[in-house]
C-alpha cells in the first residue's frame, strides 16, 4: 500500500471540519443541574451537543449509540479488540471579559475562539475527522475504533461512570484533551470541601457584620471574581480600606456603599485548577482582606483560616500535607469555591491534584487532625486515583512512533495535574492537542484553538488510529 499523506487528507476536508467545529462550539453545553430532565440529565445544552456528534456520526455512516442521554459512542471497523478515543462535549462556564461571543465560534488571526475550543470540542472534532479519513480511505482494520463521548467531564464524570456500567472497556486508547507529545501519567484528583460548623448563637458585635461572601463557580477553576457585603457603622471606612488594599496589591475591583452596607468586588485571573499559580485567586485575596477587619468571631475564624493556611500557598505547605515525586511533581490545591454567610457559616471547595506515589489516606487523616482543632472538617465529593501507563507499552510505543513521523520531533513522555478521560481506561494516555510551546488558555477568557494546529492534530490522530487498529 502506498504511503498515506495524512495531512493532505485532512486538508481536503478543512472547510467541512471547521464548519462542523463551529456548529458544535455554538452550543452552550454548560452543566445545568437546576433544570434536569430524563432526556437531558445535565441540561438541554449538554444534550444538544451530544446529539450533534451522534447525528454527525450517523450521517457519515458510523455505528452510533446513545447511553441514557449522558454519553454515547461513534464506532467503525471489525475485530475482537477495541481502540477507544475518549472525548467530551461539556464545557466550563464562560466567565467574563471575552473579546467576542464565547459561544460564537469566531475565526480571527488563524484561531477559532469559543468556550470549549481547546477543551474539548475542537480536539473532539479533530479526532472525529481523523476517524472519518480512515473510514473513507477504506483502510483494513483488525480492531474496532470507537469514539466515546462524555458530557460531564468538567464536573463529576457521571457520564463515563454510567457508560462503563454497561458498555465495553476498550483494550487501549487515548484522550485528545491535553498536550502533545504523550501524557502517560496523571495525578490523583481529590475534590472536597473544608467546612466550618455553624455558629451556636447569634453574636453581638460592635464592628461590621459579614452578611455574605462568595467566590468561584467550579473547583477546577481559579476564581476570577469575589463578592462580599458587610453591614454596620464602619461600612464607609471599610470601603476606603478596600480601595487601599486593591491599590497596594495591584488588583482590580470596586467598593460601593448602599445605605449602611459596604459592597466589595474583587477581580482575579481565571486558570485551570490543576495549576493555581497560573491565575490570581480573587476569593483568597478578598478573604485575606476580610480577615483583618473587625467582624464577628465566627466569621473571623473562617477568614483567618483562609488567610493563614491557604492564601499564597497552593502546595499544601501550611496545612502540612505538601508532597512531590519524580513522576508527577508537586501536590497542588486550588480553592475554587469559597463562601460564607451568617446562617450557614463558611466553606471552601478544593480540587487537590496529588502525585502518583502520594498516600492519599494518610494525607487526608493528617489534614482532618489539623482541622479538628480549628472547628473545621472535610467533606469528600470524589477521589480519582492517579493513573500511569508504562513507557514500554504497545500504546505508548506506537504513539511515539506516529508523533515523531508526523512532526519530526522527539515524542517525550510527561505527566499532568489535570484529569483526562484517559484515566477511565485500563490502558489509556492523553495525546494532544496542544503542541509544545503553545499557549494553554483552557478555562480562561478568549479560549481558542489554532486552526493549523487543529488540522495538524487531526492528521496525527488519523495516523495513530490506523497504526493502533490495523
Amino acid at each position: 500500500m502506498a504511503e498515506i499523506n495524512w495531512r493532505s487528507e485532512i486538508e481536503r476536508r478543512k472547510i467541512e471540519l471547521l464548519a462542523d467545529a463551529q456548529n458544535l462550539l455554538k452550543i452552550k453545553s454548560v452543566l445545568d443541574e437546576e433544570n434536569p430532565l430524563p432526556e437531558a440529565p445535565f441540561g438541554q445544552g449538554v444534550r444538544e451537543a451530544l446529539d450533534y456528534m451522534l447525528q454527525l456520526g450517523e450521517k457519515d455512516g458510523f455505528a452510533v449509540k446513545n447511553t441514557d442521554n449522558v454519553a454515547g459512542h461513534i464506532e467503525m471497523g471489525q475485530g475482537e479488540e477495541l481502540v477507544g478515543i475518549l472525548c467530551h462535549v461539556d464545557v466550563v462556564p464562560e466567565g467574563d471579559g471575552w473579546s467576542s461571543d464565547p459561544f460564537g465560534g469566531e475565526v480571527r488571526d488563524g484561531k477559532l475562539f469559543a468556550r470549549g475550543a481547546i477543551d474539548d470540542k475542537g480536539p473532539t472534532m479533530a479526532a472525529y475527522y481523523a476517524m472519518k479519513v480512515v473510514k473513507e480511505l477504506g483502510l483494513p482494520l483488525n480492531k474496532r475504533v470507537r469514539m466515546i463521548i462524555g458530557t460531564d467531564e468538567e464536573s463529576q464524570w457521571r457520564c463515563v461512570d454510567r457508560y462503563f456500567q454497561t458498555e465495553e472497556m476498550p483494550t487501549l486508547g487515548f484522550a485528545p484533551d491535553a498536550d502533545f507529545p504523550i501524557i502517560n501519567a496523571e495525578k490523583g484528583i481529590w475534590d472536597f470541601y473544608i467546612k466550618q460548623k455553624p455558629a451556636l448563637a447569634e453574636e453581638k458585635h460592635a464592628g461590621a457584620e459579614l452578611i455574605e461572601f462568595s467566590s468561584g463557580r467550579r473547583m477546577n477553576m481559579v476564581p476570577d471574581h469575589a463578592f462580599a457585603r458587610l453591614r454596620g457603622e464602619h461600612a464607609v471606612e471599610i470601603t476606603k480600606k478596600f480601595n487601599q488594599y486593591l491599590s497596594k496589591n495591584s488588583l482590580k475591583g470596586k467598593a460601593a456603599f448602599e445605605e449602611d452596607i459596604a459592597v466589595l468586588e474583587l477581580e482575579g485571573v481565571s486558570a485551570h485548577g490543576m495549576e493555581p499559580n497560573n491565575g490570581v485567586n480573587a476569593g483568597l485575596h478578598l478573604a485575606s482582606f476580610l480577615a483583618d477587619l473587625e467582624i464577628p468571631q465566627h466569621a473571623k475564624e473562617y477568614f483567618t483560616f483562609v488567610k493563614e493556611y491557604l492564601f499564597g500557598d497552593s502546595r499544601g505547605n501550611k496545612l502540612g500535607i505538601a508532597f512531590s515525586d519524580d513522576i508527577t511533581g508537586d501536590l497542588t490545591m486550588n480553592a475554587g469555591k469559597l463562601s460564607y454567610n451568617i446562617l450557614e457559616g463558611g466553606q471552601i471547595g478544593f480540587t487537590m491534584r496529588y502525585p502518583v506515589t502520594y498516600k492519599w489516606e494518610e494525607g487526608k487523616q493528617k489534614l482532618d487532625e489539623l482541622l479538628k482543632g480549628l472547628n473545621l472538617y472535610t467533606e469528600t465529593l470524589s477521589n480519582s486515583v492517579p493513573h500511569h501507563v508504562e513507557s514500554d507499552s504497545f500504546l505508548v510505543q506506537t504513539l511515539q512512533k506516529v508523533y515523531e513521523q508526523e512532526t519530526g520531533e522527539k515524542a517525550d513522555l510527561f505527566s499532568i495535574g489535570g484529569g483526562t478521560y484517559a484515566r477511565s481506561l485500563k490502558e489509556g494516555v492523553a495525546f494532544g492537542p496542544l503542541f509544545p510551546g503553545s499557549e494553554d488558555i483552557a478555562h480562561q477568557k478568549d479560549e481558542y484553538i489554532d486552526i493549523e494546529d487543529m488540522l495538524k492534530a487531526a492528521a496525527i490522530y488519523a495516523h495513530a488510529i490506523y497504526e493502533l487498529a490495523k
